[in-house]
């Protein structure tokens, strides 16, 4: 059997394809270029034209994501973001009890995971400030890469602003103090870390797995090693990949197929 998961993501869309119980593909696009390369309108609504992603067809297509109500993906099963990273992050770890901490493109998710299910959550989706694109923004007032920014945090500049929008001002003021590049990236890691934080420390746990793109900020993972009482911080193989593969898995075990 042949099952395509489809993550709509705020900033990108991810696709990932099961076959006999095996990941054996995907793919990560901008949602931009996505909705333009590969949706048509039909019947007023947005549907996905799969033959121009080549990847085949499909015996089923589950999917979620922060579009999954605005694009009609004909034949699709849609289930809620919140299980599909459940179950993606089941799939990566193997693990049944643990923390889960999502951080997408403009929200993120801390649930609680026991005996392999969702048994309580927490959404932060009222400010960019707590997601990737507050990275994003800080990085291009640095005038540096992601790439760059997420490898900083010793000396972090304090930057005690809750809002995305007066954070970069915030930020301006410190380059004009004299602060260094490295410091000033610290920083901006730090402060995302300080209002995930108190999120995180609703749930107890041994472990805690982070997803989403923002998963591969090393400095964000330091801190949440250092500063907060988890036995294990896991960042699985695929992060960025794990709400379409949470798509995959779920209908299989849901229908009795996984082996």
């Amino acid at each position: 059997m042949r099952i395509l998961g489809i993550d709509l993501g705020s900033r990108s869309v991810k696709l990932v394809i099961f076959e006999n119980n095996t990941f054996v593909e995907q793919k990560i696009y901008n949602t931009s270029f996505f909705y333009r390369n590969f949706c048509s309108i039909m019947d007023k609504k947005i549907v996905i034209l799969f033959d121009s992603l080549g990847m085949g067809n499909f015996d089923r297509i589950i999917s979620t994501g922060y579009g999954r109500n605005n694009v009609n993906v004909d034949n699709a099963e849609i289930i809620l973001e919140l299980k599909a990273h459940t179950y993606g992050a089941t799939y990566q770890t193997k693990l049944q009890e643990f923390t889960l901490l999502d951080i997408g493109g403009q929200d993120s998710k801390v649930i609680s995971v026991k005996e392999g299910r969702m048994v309580d959550m927490v959404l932060n989706d009222k400010c960019a400030a707590s997601c990737g694109r507050y990275l994003e923004n800080m990085a291009n007032v640095l005038e540096i890469s992601i790439d760059e920014l997420v490898k900083h945090q010793n000396n972090p500049v304090s930057l005690s602003s809750t809002c995305a929008v007066f954070g970069e001002s915030e930020l301006i003021g410190k380059i004009s103090e004299g602060y260094s590049v490295e410091q000033l990236s610290a920083g901006v890691n730090y402060s995302l870390f300080k209002r995930l934080k108190p999120l995180i420390e609703r749930f107890s746990g041994k472990s805690i797995v982070i997803t989403g793109g923002v998963a591969q900020n090393k400095a964000l993972v330091s801190f949440i090693k250092s500063e907060l009482n988890f036995s294990s911080v896991i960042v699985p193989q695929f992060p960025q990949l794990n709400g379409a593969i949470g798509c995959c898995y779920y209908y299989l075990k849901i229908n009795n197929l996984w082996k």
